[in-house]
């Protein structure tokens, strides 16, 4: 980890970095294909190359650039990068390996005395067919390795925007099927390259999601060339979560903070994509003086030279490294995650959902 984060972490003296070492934190906002640890990815391409044949291009280009520091222009440059970490782990040995490995990142201790970096997390993934498994077979690899932490961690199912509206129901309809086999599939994300597809086309599909029983958090308005329809069309959803939401224009504002939707915030994310002029410029500031939920969350520890512990950092450290917060504001935000969970959400989901359509 060398990111903005970890400088924001280094800065602080050995009591601060203990109490944010030791706050309990929830990770909510984790995309496992982003969040490989770099030296298990090196590993799983090898493996590959060892079973494939020589790396591609795109394989051999991505890993150096992996290695070398990303250096993000616009946040549409983060995606080029996943086509070869879809390729490297396109089996169902190589996704087992790279869970299990995000997992421990997450969840285990880093050294001896030093607590994990939090201690319950909802991973998302959107489910991929390749010539090696179909979609059920990725997703059951996936739950296979969630499963093994013992209720430490659940599991989102992520919808890509580029998807069809055919591959987005399957989607929909594999996690309905394993949450009602007993399996910890908690919820649905939409993601994806903020520019992609057509919202209105997922719009009975989303009702389908939440007819079951499957609550949304939602990426939007990531890019300030996403529309005021598309912000609009997502909300229509009647999303329990928020992933970004960096350019809401006035009525989703209104709307957002009415109905008091939590927003995952992910600092480094925004700062090293340039959604966000500098961290002091930082929407969470404004959300939070209007007495907001937020959520602080990582989105992809590779991309970003993160992990969760360090995105608390920037909340505490002195500016500019970080926002100086104060550490029971930051403890606060801390309970938010636990409190705007999914993992325990279908007990009072039949009232939420009630609650929804009446504002529909």
């Amino acid at each position: 980890m060398a990111g903005l984060a970890t400088q924001a972490f280094d800065s602080l003296p050995p009591h601060q970095k203990s109490f944010l070492r030791s706050l309990p934190k929830a990770e909510l906002h984790a995309h496992l294909n982003g969040c490989i640890p770099l030296d298990c990815l090196i590993k799983l391409a090898l493996d590959a190359s060892k079973s494939d044949g020589p790396q591609p291009p795109l394989v051999r280009e991505a890993l150096q650039i992996l290695k070398a520091g990303l250096n993000l222009n616009r946040i549409e440059d983060g995606f080029k990068l996943f086509p070869a970490i879809y390729h490297i782990t396109s089996t169902p040995k190589a996704i087992a390996l790279a869970t299990s490995a995000v997992l421990d990142f997450f969840l285990e201790p880093t050294s001896p005395g030093v607590p994990p970096q939090c201690v319950y997390m909802e991973l998302r993934t959107t489910p991929r067919s390749t010539p090696h498994m179909s979609r059920k077979e990725y997703l059951s690899v996936v739950l296979g390795e969630v499963v093994k932490r013992g209720g430490k961690a659940s599991l989102i199912v992520s919808i890509d925007r580029r998807m069809s509206p055919q591959d987005v129901a399957e989607c929909i309809s594999l996690a309905i099927h394993f949450r009602n086999s007993g399996q910890p599939i908690v919820g649905i994300d939409l993601c994806g390259n903020p520019l992609s597809g057509n919202m209105k086309a997922f719009h009975t599909l989303m009702d389908a999601a939440r007819d079951a029983q499957l609550p949304l958090t939602a990426h939007i308005a990531e890019s300030e060339r996403n529309t005021a329809q598309d912000t609009a069309e997502i909300l229509s959803w009647s999303p329990r979560r928020l992933g970004h939401a960096t350019f809401l224009d006035a009525d989703a504002v209104l709307k957002v903070s009415r109905e008091k939707i939590p927003i995952e915030i992910c600092l480094s994310s925004n700062l090293v994509s340039k959604t966000v002029e500098s961290l002091s410029a930082h929407h969470l500031r404004s959300w939070l003086e209007l007495g907001h939920p937020v959520i602080i969350c990582t989105d992809d520890t590779l991309l970003f030279k993160t992990n969760l512990v360090a995105e608390y950092a920037l909340l505490l450290a002195r500016p500019p490294l970080g926002l100086g917060f104060e550490e029971e504001e930051i403890r606060r935000i801390a309970q938010m995650g636990f409190r705007y969970r999914f993992h325990e959400s279908r007990k009072t989901w039949n009232a939420v959902q009630k609650i929804a359509r009446f504002k529909n």
